[in-house]
Protein backbone atom coordinates (compact mmCIF):
# COMPACT_ATOMS: atom_id res chain seq x y z
CA UNK A 1 0.00 0.00 0.00
CA UNK A 2 1.20 3.53 -0.74
CA UNK A 3 -0.08 7.02 -0.01
CA UNK A 4 -3.01 7.98 -2.24
CA UNK A 5 -3.24 11.78 -2.72
CA UNK A 6 -6.85 11.51 -3.87
CA UNK A 7 -7.82 10.16 -0.46
CA UNK A 8 -6.13 13.08 1.27
CA UNK A 9 -8.02 15.49 -0.98
CA UNK A 10 -11.33 13.77 -0.24
CA UNK A 11 -10.67 13.87 3.48
CA UNK A 12 -9.86 17.58 3.36
CA UNK A 13 -13.14 18.26 1.55
CA UNK A 14 -14.97 16.36 4.28
CA UNK A 15 -13.15 18.36 6.95
CA UNK A 16 -14.38 21.57 5.31
CA UNK A 17 -17.90 20.14 5.33
CA UNK A 18 -17.60 19.39 9.07
CA UNK A 19 -16.04 22.84 9.68
CA UNK A 20 -12.79 21.33 10.90
CA UNK A 21 -9.24 22.57 10.32
CA UNK A 22 -7.70 19.16 10.91
CA UNK A 23 -8.34 15.60 12.04
CA UNK A 24 -6.31 13.23 14.23
CA UNK A 25 -6.04 9.60 13.12
CA UNK A 26 -4.80 6.99 15.62
CA UNK A 27 -4.15 3.37 14.75
CA UNK A 28 -6.69 1.67 16.97
CA UNK A 29 -10.36 0.78 17.18
CA UNK A 30 -13.15 1.37 19.69
CA UNK A 31 -11.60 -1.32 21.92
CA UNK A 32 -8.20 0.44 22.06
CA UNK A 33 -6.73 -2.55 20.23
CA UNK A 34 -3.20 -2.84 18.90
CA UNK A 35 -4.21 -5.09 16.02
CA UNK A 36 -7.42 -3.93 14.42
CA UNK A 37 -9.89 -5.31 11.91
CA UNK A 38 -9.82 -4.19 8.28
CA UNK A 39 -12.78 -1.84 8.85
CA UNK A 40 -10.70 0.13 11.38
CA UNK A 41 -7.49 0.41 9.33
CA UNK A 42 -8.03 4.14 8.88
CA UNK A 43 -4.37 5.10 9.25
CA UNK A 44 -3.31 2.63 6.56
CA UNK A 45 -6.10 3.78 4.24
CA UNK A 46 -5.18 7.46 4.46
CA UNK A 47 -1.36 7.17 4.60
CA UNK A 48 -0.30 3.78 3.25
CA UNK A 49 1.48 2.90 6.51
CA UNK A 50 0.89 -0.73 7.51
CA UNK A 51 2.76 -0.95 10.82
CA UNK A 52 1.04 -1.86 14.09
CA UNK A 53 1.72 1.41 15.94
CA UNK A 54 1.44 4.99 14.79
CA UNK A 55 -0.82 7.99 14.40
CA UNK A 56 -1.28 10.88 12.02
CA UNK A 57 -2.89 14.27 11.64
CA UNK A 58 -4.20 15.85 8.46
CA UNK A 59 -4.54 19.64 8.39
CA UNK A 60 -5.88 21.76 5.57
CA UNK A 61 -2.43 22.32 4.05
CA UNK A 62 -0.11 19.86 5.81
CA UNK A 63 -0.08 16.33 7.20
CA UNK A 64 2.24 14.33 9.44
CA UNK A 65 2.65 10.76 10.63
CA UNK A 66 4.31 9.64 13.86
CA UNK A 67 5.83 6.23 14.62
CA UNK A 68 8.14 4.62 17.17
CA UNK A 69 11.66 3.30 16.67
CA UNK A 70 10.44 0.00 15.20
CA UNK A 71 8.98 1.75 12.19
CA UNK A 72 11.30 4.65 11.33
CA UNK A 73 12.56 2.78 8.25
CA UNK A 74 9.26 1.20 7.26
CA UNK A 75 7.35 4.49 7.30
CA UNK A 76 9.71 5.95 4.69
CA UNK A 77 9.16 2.95 2.44
CA UNK A 78 5.37 2.97 2.63
CA UNK A 79 4.39 6.63 3.03
CA UNK A 80 4.87 9.49 0.56
CA UNK A 81 6.92 11.86 2.69
CA UNK A 82 6.15 14.73 0.32
CA UNK A 83 2.56 14.41 1.55
CA UNK A 84 3.16 13.30 5.16
CA UNK A 85 6.03 14.64 7.22
CA UNK A 86 7.28 11.68 9.28
CA UNK A 87 8.55 11.86 12.85
CA UNK A 88 9.53 9.65 15.78
CA UNK A 89 6.61 10.11 18.16
CA UNK A 90 8.86 10.80 21.16
CA UNK A 91 11.12 13.27 19.39
CA UNK A 92 8.26 15.36 18.00
CA UNK A 93 4.88 14.25 19.41
CA UNK A 94 1.72 14.57 17.32
CA UNK A 95 0.04 17.07 19.63
CA UNK A 96 3.09 19.36 19.64
CA UNK A 97 3.35 19.23 15.85
CA UNK A 98 -0.36 19.96 15.51
CA UNK A 99 -0.03 22.94 17.85
CA UNK A 100 2.96 24.31 15.95
CA UNK A 101 1.30 23.97 12.55
CA UNK A 102 -2.24 25.11 13.35
CA UNK A 103 -3.63 28.64 13.45
CA UNK A 104 -4.98 30.23 16.61
CA UNK A 105 -8.61 29.22 17.30
CA UNK A 106 -8.39 26.25 14.93
CA UNK A 107 -10.89 23.39 15.25
CA UNK A 108 -9.17 19.99 15.34
CA UNK A 109 -11.40 16.93 15.15
CA UNK A 110 -10.99 13.53 16.80
CA UNK A 111 -13.06 10.38 17.26
CA UNK A 112 -13.91 9.83 20.94
CA UNK A 113 -14.22 6.08 20.34
CA UNK A 114 -10.56 5.99 19.30
CA UNK A 115 -9.02 7.92 22.20
CA UNK A 116 -8.80 7.80 25.99
CA UNK A 117 -9.82 10.47 28.46
CA UNK A 118 -6.20 10.99 29.47
CA UNK A 119 -5.35 11.73 25.84
CA UNK A 120 -8.26 14.19 25.71
CA UNK A 121 -6.99 15.96 28.81
CA UNK A 122 -3.43 16.20 27.46
CA UNK A 123 -4.61 17.45 24.07
CA UNK A 124 -6.83 20.13 25.58
CA UNK A 125 -3.98 21.31 27.81
CA UNK A 126 -1.53 21.60 24.90
CA UNK A 127 -4.04 23.15 22.50
CA UNK A 128 -5.07 25.80 25.03
CA UNK A 129 -1.81 27.63 24.23
CA UNK A 130 -3.37 28.69 20.91
CA UNK A 131 -7.01 28.47 21.95
CA UNK A 132 -7.40 25.48 19.64
CA UNK A 133 -10.72 23.66 20.07
CA UNK A 134 -10.64 19.86 20.25
CA UNK A 135 -13.85 18.69 18.59
CA UNK A 136 -15.39 15.22 19.06
CA UNK A 137 -16.85 14.33 15.67
CA UNK A 138 -20.29 12.80 15.30
CA UNK A 139 -19.15 10.82 12.26
CA UNK A 140 -15.52 9.90 11.62
CA UNK A 141 -14.61 11.91 8.47
CA UNK A 142 -12.48 9.07 7.10
CA UNK A 143 -15.48 6.73 7.31
CA UNK A 144 -17.47 9.38 5.45
CA UNK A 145 -15.13 9.30 2.43
CA UNK A 146 -13.93 5.66 2.55
CA UNK A 147 -16.40 4.41 -0.04
CA UNK A 148 -15.34 0.76 -0.01
CA UNK A 149 -14.68 0.53 3.73
CA UNK A 150 -15.03 -3.10 4.85
CA UNK A 151 -17.92 -4.00 7.12
CA UNK A 152 -17.37 -5.31 10.62
CA UNK A 153 -16.95 -9.10 10.46
CA UNK A 154 -19.85 -11.31 11.48
CA UNK A 155 -18.02 -14.55 12.25
CA UNK A 156 -19.56 -16.93 14.79
CA UNK A 157 -18.33 -16.60 18.39
CA UNK A 158 -17.11 -19.96 19.73
CA UNK A 159 -16.73 -21.32 23.29
CA UNK A 160 -13.18 -21.90 24.56
CA UNK A 161 -13.17 -25.27 26.37
CA UNK A 162 -12.35 -25.24 30.06
CA UNK A 163 -9.75 -27.95 29.44
CA UNK A 164 -7.63 -25.19 27.86
CA UNK A 165 -8.92 -22.21 29.86
CA UNK A 166 -8.33 -23.98 33.17
CA UNK A 167 -11.17 -22.08 34.85
CA UNK A 168 -14.85 -21.78 33.98
CA UNK A 169 -16.35 -18.44 32.98
CA UNK A 170 -18.74 -18.58 35.94
CA UNK A 171 -15.77 -18.97 38.31
CA UNK A 172 -14.11 -15.96 36.72
CA UNK A 173 -17.30 -13.89 37.07
CA UNK A 174 -17.61 -14.95 40.71
CA UNK A 175 -14.05 -13.85 41.42
CA UNK A 176 -14.57 -10.48 39.73
CA UNK A 177 -17.91 -10.01 41.51
CA UNK A 178 -16.10 -10.32 44.85
CA UNK A 179 -13.62 -7.71 43.65
CA UNK A 180 -16.42 -5.35 42.62
CA UNK A 181 -18.13 -5.68 46.00
CA UNK A 182 -14.87 -4.89 47.78
CA UNK A 183 -14.55 -1.77 45.59
CA UNK A 184 -18.18 -0.78 46.34
CA UNK A 185 -18.94 -1.00 42.64
CA UNK A 186 -22.05 -2.41 40.99
CA UNK A 187 -20.47 -3.18 37.64
CA UNK A 188 -17.35 -2.99 35.49
CA UNK A 189 -17.15 -1.94 31.84
CA UNK A 190 -15.03 -4.36 29.78
CA UNK A 191 -14.13 -3.25 26.26
CA UNK A 192 -10.71 -4.78 25.53
CA UNK A 193 -11.34 -7.66 23.17
CA UNK A 194 -9.02 -10.12 24.87
CA UNK A 195 -10.46 -9.23 28.29
CA UNK A 196 -13.97 -10.05 27.13
CA UNK A 197 -12.77 -13.25 25.45
CA UNK A 198 -10.96 -14.30 28.63
CA UNK A 199 -13.84 -13.44 31.01
CA UNK A 200 -16.46 -15.39 29.06
CA UNK A 201 -14.17 -18.18 27.77
CA UNK A 202 -15.05 -17.31 24.20
CA UNK A 203 -12.95 -16.93 21.08
CA UNK A 204 -13.51 -15.58 17.57
CA UNK A 205 -11.92 -14.70 14.26
CA UNK A 206 -12.77 -11.02 13.88
CA UNK A 207 -9.17 -9.81 14.15
CA UNK A 208 -6.47 -11.31 11.97
CA UNK A 209 -4.09 -13.56 13.97
CA UNK A 210 -5.81 -12.82 17.31
CA UNK A 211 -8.67 -15.19 18.23
CA UNK A 212 -11.13 -12.66 19.61
CA UNK A 213 -14.67 -11.57 18.67
CA UNK A 214 -15.82 -7.94 18.46
CA UNK A 215 -17.75 -7.62 21.71
CA UNK A 216 -18.32 -5.32 24.67
CA UNK A 217 -19.32 -6.52 28.14
CA UNK A 218 -20.59 -5.47 31.53
CA UNK A 219 -19.67 -7.62 34.54
CA UNK A 220 -21.95 -7.14 37.54
CA UNK A 221 -21.37 -7.52 41.27
CA UNK A 222 -24.17 -10.11 41.47
CA UNK A 223 -22.14 -12.42 39.15
CA UNK A 224 -24.39 -11.74 36.16
CA UNK A 225 -23.11 -10.17 32.96
CA UNK A 226 -24.19 -8.59 29.70
CA UNK A 227 -22.44 -9.44 26.42
CA UNK A 228 -22.90 -7.02 23.53
CA UNK A 229 -22.42 -8.82 20.23
CA UNK A 230 -23.98 -8.76 16.75
CA UNK A 231 -26.88 -11.21 16.74
CA UNK A 232 -25.59 -12.93 13.57
CA UNK A 233 -22.53 -14.07 15.53
CA UNK A 234 -24.53 -15.99 18.15
CA UNK A 235 -25.65 -19.61 17.78
CA UNK A 236 -27.18 -22.18 20.11
CA UNK A 237 -23.79 -23.54 21.15
CA UNK A 238 -22.74 -20.11 22.38
CA UNK A 239 -26.03 -19.54 24.21
CA UNK A 240 -25.63 -22.87 25.96
CA UNK A 241 -22.03 -22.05 26.86
CA UNK A 242 -22.89 -18.62 28.29
CA UNK A 243 -25.81 -19.86 30.39
CA UNK A 244 -28.69 -17.99 31.98
CA UNK A 245 -26.53 -15.56 33.94
CA UNK A 246 -25.31 -13.84 30.78
CA UNK A 247 -27.71 -11.57 28.91
CA UNK A 248 -26.96 -11.17 25.21
CA UNK A 249 -27.66 -7.74 23.70
CA UNK A 250 -26.90 -6.24 20.28
CA UNK A 251 -23.48 -4.65 19.99
CA UNK A 252 -25.16 -1.39 18.97
CA UNK A 253 -26.94 -1.22 22.36
CA UNK A 254 -23.71 -0.86 24.35
CA UNK A 255 -23.60 2.91 24.89
CA UNK A 256 -27.33 3.09 25.61
CA UNK A 257 -26.85 0.44 28.28
CA UNK A 258 -24.09 2.53 29.87
CA UNK A 259 -26.54 5.43 30.05
CA UNK A 260 -29.10 3.16 31.70
CA UNK A 261 -26.55 2.23 34.37
CA UNK A 262 -26.02 5.89 35.09
CA UNK A 263 -29.72 6.69 35.25
CA UNK A 264 -30.13 3.81 37.71
CA UNK A 265 -27.51 5.40 39.97
CA UNK A 266 -25.04 2.55 39.56
CA UNK A 267 -21.42 2.74 40.62
CA UNK A 268 -19.36 1.63 37.61
CA UNK A 269 -15.68 0.76 37.26
CA UNK A 270 -14.23 2.17 34.05
CA UNK A 271 -10.57 1.89 33.10
CA UNK A 272 -9.07 5.18 31.84
CA UNK A 273 -6.37 3.23 30.01
CA UNK A 274 -8.52 0.70 28.15
CA UNK A 275 -12.04 2.17 27.91
CA UNK A 276 -12.48 4.76 25.19
CA UNK A 277 -13.52 8.32 25.89
CA UNK A 278 -17.05 7.73 24.60
CA UNK A 279 -17.57 5.22 27.42
CA UNK A 280 -16.80 7.90 29.99
CA UNK A 281 -18.96 10.41 28.13
CA UNK A 282 -21.99 8.06 28.23
CA UNK A 283 -21.49 7.35 31.94
CA UNK A 284 -20.85 10.97 32.86
CA UNK A 285 -23.83 12.36 30.95
CA UNK A 286 -26.15 9.89 32.69
CA UNK A 287 -24.75 10.75 36.14
CA UNK A 288 -23.24 7.35 36.81
CA UNK A 289 -20.85 7.07 39.76
CA UNK A 290 -17.61 6.45 37.89
CA UNK A 291 -14.86 4.52 39.66
CA UNK A 292 -11.63 4.93 37.71
CA UNK A 293 -9.75 1.66 38.11
CA UNK A 294 -8.03 -0.95 35.99
CA UNK A 295 -10.06 -3.43 34.00
CA UNK A 296 -10.31 -6.27 36.56
CA UNK A 297 -9.74 -8.89 33.86
CA UNK A 298 -6.31 -7.62 32.81
CA UNK A 299 -4.16 -8.77 35.73
CA UNK A 300 -6.15 -11.99 36.17
CA UNK A 301 -5.68 -12.80 32.49
CA UNK A 302 -1.96 -12.01 32.69
CA UNK A 303 -1.35 -14.44 35.56
CA UNK A 304 -1.85 -17.80 33.90
CA UNK A 305 -3.35 -20.66 35.88
CA UNK A 306 -1.71 -24.07 36.03
CA UNK A 307 -3.66 -25.42 33.04
CA UNK A 308 -2.63 -22.44 30.92
CA UNK A 309 0.99 -22.70 32.01
CA UNK A 310 1.17 -26.36 31.07
CA UNK A 311 -0.65 -25.68 27.83
CA UNK A 312 1.97 -23.10 26.92
CA UNK A 313 4.78 -25.55 27.68
CA UNK A 314 3.17 -28.15 25.44
CA UNK A 315 2.47 -25.70 22.62
CA UNK A 316 6.05 -24.46 22.64
CA UNK A 317 7.50 -27.95 22.29
CA UNK A 318 5.37 -28.58 19.21
CA UNK A 319 6.26 -25.14 17.92
CA UNK A 320 9.95 -25.78 18.52
CA UNK A 321 9.75 -28.92 16.42
CA UNK A 322 8.14 -26.94 13.60
CA UNK A 323 10.83 -24.26 13.81
CA UNK A 324 13.54 -26.94 13.78
CA UNK A 325 12.04 -28.52 10.66
CA UNK A 326 12.00 -25.09 9.03
CA UNK A 327 15.59 -24.23 9.99
CA UNK A 328 16.75 -27.59 8.66
CA UNK A 329 15.00 -26.94 5.33
CA UNK A 330 16.48 -23.45 5.24
CA UNK A 331 20.01 -24.78 5.81
CA UNK A 332 19.66 -26.87 2.63
CA UNK A 333 17.69 -24.57 0.35
CA UNK A 334 18.97 -21.07 1.20
CA UNK A 335 22.56 -21.66 0.00
CA UNK A 336 21.13 -22.72 -3.38
CA UNK A 337 19.72 -19.22 -3.87
CA UNK A 338 16.21 -20.65 -4.24
CA UNK A 339 14.62 -19.09 -1.14
CA UNK A 340 13.08 -15.66 -0.85
CA UNK A 341 11.25 -14.05 2.07
CA UNK A 342 7.75 -15.03 0.90
CA UNK A 343 8.75 -18.62 0.11
CA UNK A 344 10.24 -18.90 3.60
CA UNK A 345 6.98 -17.64 5.15
CA UNK A 346 4.99 -20.27 3.26
CA UNK A 347 7.38 -23.04 4.24
CA UNK A 348 7.32 -22.06 7.91
CA UNK A 349 3.52 -22.16 7.94
CA UNK A 350 3.62 -25.57 6.29
CA UNK A 351 5.95 -26.77 9.05
CA UNK A 352 3.59 -25.55 11.75
CA UNK A 353 0.58 -26.97 9.94
CA UNK A 354 1.69 -30.51 10.76
CA UNK A 355 0.12 -29.81 14.16
CA UNK A 356 -3.28 -28.81 12.76
CA UNK A 357 -5.13 -30.69 15.48
CA UNK A 358 -4.39 -27.78 17.83
CA UNK A 359 -3.05 -25.04 15.54
CA UNK A 360 -5.64 -22.41 14.65
CA UNK A 361 -3.74 -19.46 13.14
CA UNK A 362 -0.56 -17.42 13.14
CA UNK A 363 -0.16 -15.20 16.21
CA UNK A 364 0.97 -12.30 13.97
CA UNK A 365 2.13 -11.77 10.41
CA UNK A 366 5.51 -13.46 10.09
CA UNK A 367 8.47 -11.08 9.92
CA UNK A 368 10.75 -12.57 7.26
CA UNK A 369 13.67 -10.20 6.71
CA UNK A 370 16.59 -10.99 4.42
CA UNK A 371 19.69 -8.81 4.60
CA UNK A 372 18.76 -5.11 4.95
CA UNK A 373 15.06 -5.91 5.35
CA UNK A 374 15.93 -7.58 8.65
CA UNK A 375 16.97 -4.18 9.98
CA UNK A 376 13.34 -3.03 9.70
CA UNK A 377 12.15 -4.17 13.11
CA UNK A 378 8.55 -4.97 12.17
CA UNK A 379 9.16 -5.56 8.47
CA UNK A 380 6.35 -7.10 6.46
CA UNK A 381 7.40 -8.87 3.28
CA UNK A 382 5.41 -8.14 0.13
CA UNK A 383 5.70 -8.84 -3.57
CA UNK A 384 7.26 -5.39 -3.98
CA UNK A 385 9.86 -5.78 -1.21
CA UNK A 386 10.52 -9.52 -1.46
CA UNK A 387 14.26 -10.37 -1.33
CA UNK A 388 16.21 -13.55 -1.95
CA UNK A 389 18.28 -14.95 0.91
CA UNK A 390 21.78 -14.31 -0.39
CA UNK A 391 25.06 -15.96 0.51
CA UNK A 392 27.02 -14.43 3.39
CA UNK A 393 23.96 -12.53 4.58
CA UNK A 394 21.81 -12.62 7.71
CA UNK A 395 18.18 -13.72 7.69
CA UNK A 396 15.79 -12.84 10.55
CA UNK A 397 12.49 -14.63 11.03
CA UNK A 398 10.02 -13.68 13.79
CA UNK A 399 6.87 -15.79 13.90
CA UNK A 400 4.31 -17.43 16.10
CA UNK A 401 1.35 -19.77 16.24
CA UNK A 402 -2.06 -19.67 17.86
CA UNK A 403 -2.63 -23.10 19.37
CA UNK A 404 -5.70 -23.98 21.43
CA UNK A 405 -3.42 -24.53 24.42
CA UNK A 406 -1.05 -21.59 23.98
CA UNK A 407 0.27 -18.68 21.95
CA UNK A 408 3.87 -18.77 20.69
CA UNK A 409 6.28 -16.07 19.52
CA UNK A 410 9.87 -16.85 18.52
CA UNK A 411 12.62 -15.06 16.61
CA UNK A 412 15.64 -16.77 15.15
CA UNK A 413 18.48 -15.13 13.22
CA UNK A 414 20.62 -17.28 10.93
CA UNK A 415 23.58 -16.77 8.64
CA UNK A 416 23.45 -18.00 5.06
CA UNK A 417 27.07 -18.70 4.22
CA UNK A 418 29.86 -17.10 6.23
CA UNK A 419 29.38 -14.22 8.67
CA UNK A 420 31.70 -11.26 9.09
CA UNK A 421 33.46 -10.70 12.40
CA UNK A 422 31.13 -7.76 13.03
CA UNK A 423 28.04 -9.94 12.50
CA UNK A 424 29.34 -12.50 14.97
CA UNK A 425 30.20 -9.82 17.52
CA UNK A 426 26.75 -8.23 17.33
CA UNK A 427 24.93 -11.56 17.40
CA UNK A 428 26.93 -12.75 20.39
CA UNK A 429 26.25 -9.53 22.30
CA UNK A 430 22.53 -9.98 21.66
CA UNK A 431 22.85 -13.59 22.85
CA UNK A 432 24.72 -12.51 25.98
CA UNK A 433 21.92 -10.08 26.78
CA UNK A 434 19.33 -12.77 26.17
CA UNK A 435 21.14 -15.16 28.50
CA UNK A 436 21.61 -12.48 31.16
CA UNK A 437 17.89 -11.74 31.31
CA UNK A 438 16.94 -15.41 31.11
CA UNK A 439 19.06 -16.22 34.16
CA UNK A 440 18.09 -13.19 36.25
CA UNK A 441 16.56 -13.69 39.68
CA UNK A 442 14.63 -10.75 41.09
CA UNK A 443 12.68 -9.97 44.28
CA UNK A 444 8.91 -9.85 44.52
CA UNK A 445 7.72 -6.35 43.64
CA UNK A 446 10.06 -5.92 40.67
CA UNK A 447 8.67 -4.29 37.53
CA UNK A 448 9.85 -5.00 34.01
CA UNK A 449 11.56 -1.65 33.54
CA UNK A 450 13.84 -2.46 36.47
CA UNK A 451 15.44 -5.39 34.65
CA UNK A 452 15.38 -4.16 31.04
CA UNK A 453 18.96 -2.86 31.15
CA UNK A 454 20.25 -6.34 32.03
CA UNK A 455 19.57 -7.44 28.45
CA UNK A 456 21.07 -4.29 26.96
CA UNK A 457 24.34 -4.15 28.87
CA UNK A 458 26.46 -6.27 26.46
CA UNK A 459 25.37 -3.98 23.63
CA UNK A 460 25.79 -0.80 25.67
CA UNK A 461 29.36 -1.81 26.43
CA UNK A 462 30.07 -1.56 22.68
CA UNK A 463 28.12 1.69 22.25
CA UNK A 464 25.10 -0.08 20.77
CA UNK A 465 21.38 -0.39 21.57
CA UNK A 466 17.98 -1.24 20.09
CA UNK A 467 14.83 0.88 19.82
CA UNK A 468 12.18 -1.50 21.09
CA UNK A 469 11.19 -3.11 24.36
CA UNK A 470 12.96 -6.22 25.56
CA UNK A 471 9.82 -8.11 26.49
CA UNK A 472 6.04 -8.02 26.12
CA UNK A 473 3.33 -10.06 27.78
CA UNK A 474 1.78 -12.95 25.85
CA UNK A 475 -1.72 -14.38 26.17
CA UNK A 476 -3.04 -17.94 26.33
CA UNK A 477 -4.59 -18.57 22.90
CA UNK A 478 -5.16 -14.82 22.91
CA UNK A 479 -3.19 -11.68 22.05
CA UNK A 480 0.50 -12.15 21.31
CA UNK A 481 1.05 -8.67 22.80
CA UNK A 482 -0.67 -8.68 26.18
CA UNK A 483 -0.50 -6.23 29.07
CA UNK A 484 0.01 -5.08 31.65
CA UNK A 485 3.43 -6.68 32.07
CA UNK A 486 6.34 -5.75 29.85
CA UNK A 487 10.12 -5.34 29.99
CA UNK A 488 11.25 -2.04 28.53
CA UNK A 489 13.19 1.13 29.31
CA UNK A 490 9.92 2.87 30.01
CA UNK A 491 7.94 -0.21 30.90
CA UNK A 492 4.80 -0.82 32.86
CA UNK A 493 4.96 -0.20 36.63
CA UNK A 494 3.07 -3.46 37.12
CA UNK A 495 5.06 -5.98 39.15
CA UNK A 496 6.06 -9.24 37.53
CA UNK A 497 4.20 -12.13 39.14
CA UNK A 498 4.43 -15.93 38.91
CA UNK A 499 2.27 -17.14 36.04
CA UNK A 500 2.99 -14.21 33.73
CA UNK A 501 4.42 -15.02 30.31
CA UNK A 502 6.75 -12.56 28.60
CA UNK A 503 9.11 -12.45 25.67
CA UNK A 504 12.88 -12.09 26.04
CA UNK A 505 14.00 -10.46 22.77
CA UNK A 506 17.04 -8.19 22.69
CA UNK A 507 18.25 -7.24 19.22
CA UNK A 508 20.57 -5.19 17.07
CA UNK A 509 19.79 -3.52 13.75
CA UNK A 510 22.22 -2.02 11.25
CA UNK A 511 20.19 0.06 8.82
CA UNK A 512 20.65 -0.99 5.22
CA UNK A 513 22.57 -4.15 6.11
CA UNK A 514 21.04 -6.63 8.56
CA UNK A 515 19.00 -7.21 11.69
CA UNK A 516 19.53 -9.54 14.65
CA UNK A 517 17.02 -10.64 17.27
CA UNK A 518 16.89 -13.68 19.55
CA UNK A 519 13.49 -14.21 21.12
CA UNK A 520 12.21 -16.85 23.50
CA UNK A 521 9.13 -16.74 25.71
CA UNK A 522 9.60 -17.13 29.44
CA UNK A 523 7.30 -17.84 32.38
CA UNK A 524 7.72 -16.04 35.71
CA UNK A 525 7.94 -18.52 38.59
CA UNK A 526 9.00 -18.60 42.23
CA UNK A 527 12.58 -19.46 43.13
CA UNK A 528 12.73 -22.68 45.09
CA UNK A 529 14.59 -23.04 48.35
CA UNK A 530 14.96 -20.87 51.43
CA UNK A 531 15.65 -17.23 50.59
CA UNK A 532 15.54 -14.16 52.81
CA UNK A 533 13.20 -12.44 50.38
CA UNK A 534 10.58 -13.89 48.07
CA UNK A 535 12.42 -14.26 44.79
CA UNK A 536 11.25 -14.94 41.25
CA UNK A 537 12.99 -16.21 38.12
CA UNK A 538 12.18 -17.13 34.54
CA UNK A 539 11.35 -20.59 33.21
CA UNK A 540 12.19 -20.88 29.53
CA UNK A 541 9.31 -21.96 27.29
CA UNK A 542 10.75 -21.76 23.76
CA UNK A 543 12.83 -24.64 22.42
CA UNK A 544 14.58 -24.23 19.06
CA UNK A 545 18.25 -24.05 18.04
CA UNK A 546 20.19 -20.78 18.17
CA UNK A 547 22.57 -20.45 15.21
CA UNK A 548 25.99 -21.61 16.43
CA UNK A 549 27.63 -20.26 13.25
CA UNK A 550 27.00 -16.68 14.41
CA UNK A 551 28.49 -17.11 17.88
CA UNK A 552 31.90 -15.80 18.95
CA UNK A 553 32.60 -17.80 22.09
CA UNK A 554 35.74 -15.74 22.80
CA UNK A 555 33.58 -12.93 24.21
CA UNK A 556 31.36 -15.28 26.21
CA UNK A 557 31.89 -16.28 29.83
CA UNK A 558 32.05 -19.94 30.90
CA UNK A 559 28.63 -19.57 32.52
CA UNK A 560 27.15 -18.21 29.29
CA UNK A 561 28.62 -21.09 27.30
CA UNK A 562 27.25 -23.57 29.84
CA UNK A 563 23.82 -21.95 29.55
CA UNK A 564 23.87 -22.26 25.77
CA UNK A 565 24.98 -25.89 25.86
CA UNK A 566 22.38 -26.78 28.49
CA UNK A 567 19.72 -24.97 26.48
CA UNK A 568 20.60 -26.83 23.31
CA UNK A 569 20.69 -30.15 25.15
CA UNK A 570 17.13 -29.48 26.34
CA UNK A 571 16.06 -28.41 22.85
CA UNK A 572 17.23 -31.74 21.47
CA UNK A 573 15.58 -33.70 24.26
CA UNK A 574 12.24 -31.86 23.93
CA UNK A 575 11.75 -31.84 20.16
CA UNK A 576 13.64 -34.85 18.80
CA UNK A 577 10.53 -37.03 19.00
CA UNK A 578 8.40 -34.52 17.05
CA UNK A 579 10.66 -33.34 14.22
CA UNK A 580 10.54 -34.91 10.79
CA UNK A 581 12.93 -37.90 10.41
CA UNK A 582 15.10 -35.99 7.95
CA UNK A 583 15.57 -33.18 10.50
CA UNK A 584 17.04 -35.34 13.25
CA UNK A 585 20.70 -35.44 12.14
CA UNK A 586 20.66 -31.71 11.48
CA UNK A 587 19.10 -31.09 14.91
CA UNK A 588 21.80 -33.13 16.61
CA UNK A 589 24.51 -31.03 14.94
CA UNK A 590 22.66 -27.73 15.51
CA UNK A 591 22.44 -28.45 19.25
CA UNK A 592 25.95 -29.83 19.70
CA UNK A 593 28.00 -28.20 22.47
CA UNK A 594 30.20 -25.18 21.80
CA UNK A 595 33.39 -24.45 23.71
Amino acid sequence: MATNPARIAALREELKHQKLDGFIIPLTDEHMSEYVGSYAQRLAWISGFEGSAGNAVVLSEQAAIFVDGRYTLQVKDQVDTTVFNDFHFEEYPLLNWTLDNSENNARIGYDAELTTIDWQKTANHIFAKKNIELVAVQKNPIDAVWQDQPSEPLNIVTPHPVEYAGQSASEKRSDIACFLKNENADAAVITMLDSVAWAFNIRGSDVENTPVPHTFAILNADESAVLFVHEQKVDDALRLHLGNSVEIKPRTAFYDHLSELGKAGKSVIADPNSNNAKVFEALKQSDAKIVKASDPCIIRKAVKNQHEQQGSRDAHIRDGAAISDFLHWLSIEAPKGSVDELKAIDKLWACRSRFNDLLRDKSFDTISGAGPNGAIVHYRASVETNRKLEMDSIYLVDSGGQYLDGTTDITRTVIVGTPTDEMKDRFTRVLKGHIALSTTKFPKGTSGHSIDSIARRPLWEAGLDYDHGTGHGVGSFLAVHEGPQRIAKFGSPVHLEPGMILSNEPGYYKAGEYGIRIENLVLVKSVGGDTERTMYEFENLTWAPIDRNLIDTSIMTPDEINWLNDYHQTVYKNVKGLVLPETLDWLKAATAPVS
